[in-house]
């Protein structure tokens, strides 16, 4: 990664600046914003432009309005948020490309900053489309991508647009932060032991990581719905906790699991729950017991790692010198099945505080870290959940790619 380019290799001085942030930040339903992570790690990258004396455009998507402009997914809800965070006011748009958006531009003086509306409100963004690319390029002198949790994505703003800028291309501070501490986490070989904590429901975006991390790491924590799989071929009953496969997808998974177990046969190496709370139902939370994950009743469905899982995994981190975590290990959205979650993230951040390197990424980890207001105690929060999955694939994200060629 020694090849790209950051904003600290430019000066901005009376340069436009189009930058590719993420601002699709979790909102409730008055529009305010529940947590800012992304945008506070992408203000150190407008603040240097500013003080470069250069002119800043920011693209951004916001939610899934389908190649449709719709209120509901407006970015002008984030203006007043954006001007108070940056003490300087920030203009807005209603549309990211044609010649208002230009005449708009060409108007800005140093130190100004402009947000272009959501660029999914077209459909040409979500399938990077060239065309649309070279319009965006219009609209700056140098292309700063700053938007890791989207870096993974084929899409246009991170794809095609940098090819416009040959030379005049950067990554921001916000994705400077994330390579380096991803690059931490596998420099950190000496600081044994090494865990890795994988939960959540999606058991096909975690195998390569798993294949990928089985040498690297001492210990492979399996909660969340990511576990049943594994006890299904194991032989165990788990009830209805289906995982979240796509049915053409069953054979190669379970394929690829199955390698994964034979790899590990006779190796301390990958630990599973070995007790869950139960329940017939996400809503009948009253309804719960404990079961061995071995033998969940057929009706029911395992939704939280139990007690004893609880005390063995919390056991293995706190050993630890190097942790990562992606994922719950239950459904903690609902308070009966948030113990084994909140759990983990009590003793991450307690073992982080005796001095252990932890890196925490995907939406849920974070929402738990901060429920129990343990945040600010991780070495890094991860912007990317998908982004930072593809990274522990060992593969160099396509938003960085761009930048490099």
């Amino acid at each position: 990664m020694d090849n790209v380019k950051t904003i600290n290799d430019f000066n901005f001085k009376n340069q436009t600046a189009l930058i590719r942030v993420d601002f699709n930040v979790p909102v409730n339903k008055y529009y305010k914003i529940t947590d800012d992570t992304r945008i506070q790690y992408s203000i150190p990258t407008i603040r240097k432009i500013i003080s470069d004396e250069g002119k800043i455009v920011l693209i951004s998507h916001f939610g899934r309005p389908k190649g449709e402009p719709s209120k509901n997914y407006s970015l002008k809800f984030l203006v007043p948020f954006l001007s108070e965070k940056l003490n300087t006011p920030v203009s807005f748009i209603e549309e990211c490309i044609g010649s208002n958006v230009k005449k708009r531009i060409n108007k800005l003086k140093n130190g100004e900053i402009l947000l272009l509306e959501n660029l999914r409100f077209h459909e040409e963004e979500e399938k990077n489309d060239e065309s649309f690319a070279f319009e965006l390029s219009k609209l700056g002198n140098i292309y700063v991508n700053d938007a890791f949790s989207v870096s993974h994505r084929l899409h246009s703003s991170i794809i095609s647009l940098p090819k416009f800028f040959r030379k005049n291309k950067c990554i921001g501070s916000l994705m400077q932060k994330e390579i380096k501490f991803l690059n931490q986490f596998f420099l950190r070989k000496g600081n044994n032991p090494i865990t890795v904590l994988l939960g959540g429901s999606k058991i096909s975006s975690k195998i390569e990581i798993i294949e990928n991390l089985i040498d690297f790491s001492d210990s492979i924590l399996i909660g969340g719905g990511m576990s049943y799989p594994f006890i299904k071929i194991k032989g165990g009953k788990i009830g209805n906790s289906i995982p979240e496969i796509e049915k053409n997808k069953i054979k190669i998974i379970e394929k690829k699991l199955k390698r994964i177990l034979e790899k590990c046969q006779g190796r301390k190496k990958l630990f599973f729950p070995k007790d869950v709370i139960i329940s017939k139902s996400f809503e009948n939370t009253e309804n719960t017991r404990i079961s061995s994950i071995y033998s969940i009743p057929d009706g029911w469905m395992g939704l939280d790692i139990g007690p004893y899982s609880i005390k063995c995994f919390c056991e293995i981190i706190e050993k630890s010198k190097t942790i990562l975590w992606n994922g719950p290990v239950g459904v903690f959205e609902f308070s009966n099945f948030s113990l084994g979650t909140k759990s983990m993230a009590k003793s991450i951040s307690n073992t982080t505080e005796k001095g252990a390197f932890s890196l925490v990424g995907g939406g849920d980890s974070i929402a738990s870290l901060k429920m129990e207001k343990c945040d600010n105690k991780i070495s890094y929060l991860s912007t990317g959940g998908g982004a930072l999955l593809e990274s522990l694939k060992n593969k160099i994200l396509p938003g960085i790619k761009a930048i490099i060629t």
